[in-house]
């Protein structure tokens, strides 16, 4: 098992200094436990990282040298203790308050103050009155952490310095810009993304506009199943979920090509975008396995 301490110096002078875009799509985004551990493997030098949502928290952990605690703690909780750490927002703009998650993750990491971290961490978040990237680099850290992972309808938005802060990802689900204020350095950017296989971009532009059956609800299923001529259980389409997972995918996707094709980073590492669902964070260590086979295969490619 690798050490993913953050060193605060070069390991030696011939070190390759780093600076890391992680970004966001949900439970991929630990994937990108496994690239760092890569890069640390091969000798690079992280001096500052930028993340977006999942990527702000791999991120964070890592600048805050507790990704060790980060990742062991992930792989131990099984998907029902996940599941019960997401408080009800009753009452509130969105499923979850995060508030029980929050309480947990201060207990096994700390409670780091971002300018006091060994390695400059920027945590992107989107104010949502003003529709504009907000830029997190000083202050407590899982405050941060929170407004950068707060997707719109699951979290609840947080409240800081006036702003209601949602996840980073609506904007900037890719953050390269924010890395390269830490100086001039070689940008390794992690694109949670990655397309599975070819995809064809022309859009459709003539279909008669006529709505198909719906899917039939509890009672007609059961109907269905008792009562239909060939006994067959109807298909369904999409649950809440995967509607939601597939929506915000596809957003995120097509804004993070627009932001490799204005700033390019000198080395960009793909995480399949069927690796797993954006909710399945109990499926850590086979995301950290994957980041880690296409970290070398990029690494290996770019003959580091």
């Amino acid at each position: 098992m690798t050490d993913t301490a953050a060193p605060t110096s070069p390991p030696n002078p011939a070190s390759p200094s780093i600076a890391l875009a992680l970004g966001a799509g949900g439970a991929r985004g630990l994937a990108q436990i496994g690239v760092i551990e890569v890069l640390q493997e091969r000798g690079m030098y992280v001096e500052a990282v930028a993340g977006t949502s999942c990527g702000a928290l791999v991120g964070g952990c890592f600048a805050a040298g507790k990704l060790t605690e980060l990742r062991d703690w992930m792989l131990k909780t099984t998907r029902n203790e996940m599941l019960r750490l997401l408080d009800p927002g009753l009452g509130r703009p969105a499923m979850f308050t995060g508030n029980r998650l929050l309480r947990t993750l201060r207990e096994v990491i700390g409670e780091p103050r971002i300018e006091d971290m060994p390695i400059d961490f920027t945590a992107i978040a989107v104010d949502l009155l003003r529709q504009r990237e907000v830029w997190l680099r000083q202050g407590d850290l899982w405050d941060a952490l929170r407004a950068s992972f707060a997707i719109p309808g699951i979290f609840t938005p947080m409240r800081i310095g006036g702003m209601e802060l949602v996840d980073g990802g609506l904007l900037a689900p890719l953050p390269i810009t924010a890395t390269r204020i830490a100086g001039s350095h070689r940008v390794i950017a992690v694109d949670i993304h990655g397309r599975p296989q070819p995809r064809a971009d022309e859009p459709v532009r003539e279909i008669k506009a006529q709505h198909d059956a719906p899917d039939p609800g509890v009672l007609g299923r059961w109907m269905e199943r008792h009562f239909g001529d060939d006994g067959k259980v109807p298909t369904h389409r999409f649950g809440l979920m995967e509607v939601m997972a597939r929506a915000l995918d596809t957003m995120q996707e097509r804004i993070s090509r627009v932001q490799l094709a204005l700033e390019p980073p000198e080395l960009l590492i793909h995480i399949p975008r069927d690796a797993c669902q954006f909710y399945e964070f109990w499926r850590g260590a086979e995301l950290i396995d994957i980041g880690r086979r296409e970290a070398d295969k990029a690494l290996d490619a770019a003959g580091y």
